[in-house]
């Protein structure tokens, strides 16, 4: 048999752990894995000496800004990363407008994905009329999402039509999902409690970035546990797949580990700006607005690591979310008039292989975190792992190199990243989707249009 491409000579990051293995694909799948040095005609063979062979990382929460916002960014920029990065299958969050909660909506989405996406793509629908859902799961999305927050002097990202207060109506809402069988992802957050908090901030004369990130971070975390205190028990109540985002805070992750405990179906995730980011307060002060996301303080940091390590977090998700410089700048004076998010899909990889290096996570952990278990989570069947038959969504990297980000290289329509300057050892060197490079030699070589919808499975996907 000839196959379309080997890669040969690389450490494969597999079920089971590490191995020296030679890799087959053909058609867009592994057909073969062999011993290293058995012969395999192929089209081409790709010299992987020295390198690591993991599974394309999957990121279920990323913020593409199309339609409606591609002064930010747009599908064709944020794949481009997703690429350069290692992610081979990268979700949409609904923040965009016309907003995805009806299937007209949705399938226009779809449409400009069909034409620009350079990875595996699917979009997050807005779950916010309950009436669309059953009609928004049929389309294949592997999850909906809900915000539980709404800005305060800013219209964006947390915009009218993806916001659900109301108790009730969330819980129509995880309902309606768990009927269709299709996880919720809520972004957790308490507003009431920070129309209090705020105020007394603005009342004291604090409203500059460094106060946004006090306010967030108040009572030590007040708004994160209240809300997700509340969607666990709403949860428990009707059954549905509850995905946590944004989980922050040491007492969210006591919460999450109490909920799985009692045979909850929960998961959550982190998001690489509270682990390598909004860490430090110097970042805060530094960079400002440009570092927030959220700032994170100490002890809690340590507290997402041990959620991690020990399973309570089930993966790491980028929540890529890019601004411009000028919706930046405008926090030194206003916080919040500032836009919140932070960019990462082009880079995030490199901070977890760091990690991997520096012993804080296992190369293996790294692989469950990015690629197996959104993959099974989400059922997304063939993705996540490396074996015969699964699709060849892979990602080559060299763990020796040391790099440090720069401006420069930035993909983003933005042309910044908030981590630039920091220095991180392992590195994306090429890219495939669906045996297929997308990325090597350090340029993007994937054609837009090339990505095909990532459908959810009918059938959980089996824990490998």
């Amino acid at each position: 048999m000839v196959f379309d491409t080997v890669i040969t000579g690389a450490e494969v990051a597999a079920p089971g752990g590490v191995h020296s293995a030679d890799i087959a694909v053909r058609d867009g799948r592994i057909t073969a894995m062999t011993l290293p040095g058995e012969p395999l005609e192929a089209v081409e063979t790709v010299d992987a000496s020295g390198l690591t062979l993991l599974p394309g990382l999957v990121d279920v929460h990323s913020h593409h800004r199309e339609p409606g916002f591609t002064h930010k960014e747009d599908i064709a920029s944020a794949t481009a990363q997703c690429a350069a990065g290692g992610v081979t299958t990268t979700f949409a969050m609904p923040n965009v407008y016309p907003v995805p909660n009806t299937t007209e909506a949705l399938e226009d989405m779809f449409a400009l994905y069909r034409r620009s996406a350079i990875v595996n793509w699917n979009v997050n629908a807005a779950g916010t009329d309950v009436e669309q859902i059953p009609g928004l799961a049929d389309m294949g999305i592997a999850a909906f999402k809900v915000f539980m927050v709404v800005d305060t002097g800013r219209d964006y990202p947390h915009m009218p039509g993806i916001g659900v207060h109301d108790h009730g109506k969330l819980m129509a809402i995880m309902e309606a999902c768990a009927v269709v069988d299709v996880p919720l992802m809520v972004h957790p957050h308490d507003q009431a409690l920070m129309d209090h908090i705020e105020r007394g901030f603005w009342d004291r004369g604090e409203r500059d970035a460094l106060a946004y990130a006090n306010a967030y971070a108040a009572h030590n975390g007040l708004v994160w546990d209240s809300a997700i205190a509340t969607l666990l028990r709403l949860q428990e109540a009707t059954g549905v797949h509850l995905h946590l985002l944004h989980v922050q805070t040491e007492r969210s992750v006591e919460l999450i580990a109490q909920a799985k405990a009692r045979g909850q179906r929960v998961s959550a995730e982190v998001n690489p700006w509270a682990l390598f980011l909004g860490h430090r307060w110097d970042n805060i002060e530094r960079l400002g607005s440009y570092a927030l996301s959220y700032w994170v303080d100490e002890h809690h940091v340590a507290a997402l690591w041990d959620g991690l390590r020990d399973g309570t977090l089930d993966l790491v998700s980028t929540d890529h979310a890019p601004h411009t410089g000028q919706e930046k700048e405008v926090g030194w004076t206003d916080g919040w008039a500032a836009n919140t998010g932070t960019p990462s899909a082009q880079f995030y990889s490199r901070m977890l292989l760091d990690a991997a290096d520096c012993g804080r996570l296992s190369l293996e952990r790294v692989v469950e975190l990015t690629s197996s278990e959104p993959a099974r989570l989400f059922r997304l069947p063939g993705k996540g792992t490396i074996a015969v038959g699964a699709d060849a969504d892979l990602v080559l990297v060299d763990r020796r190199t040391s790099a440090r980000i720069e401006d420069s290289e930035v993909l983003s329509k933005i042309g910044y990243s908030p981590y630039a300057g920091q220095t991180y050892t392992g590195l994306p060197v090429r890219t495939f989707v669906g045996g297929t490079t997308v990325f090597k030699d350090g340029r993007v070589v994937g054609e837009p249009g090339s990505g095909t919808q990532s459908r959810r499975a009918e059938q959980p996907v089996g824990r490998r």
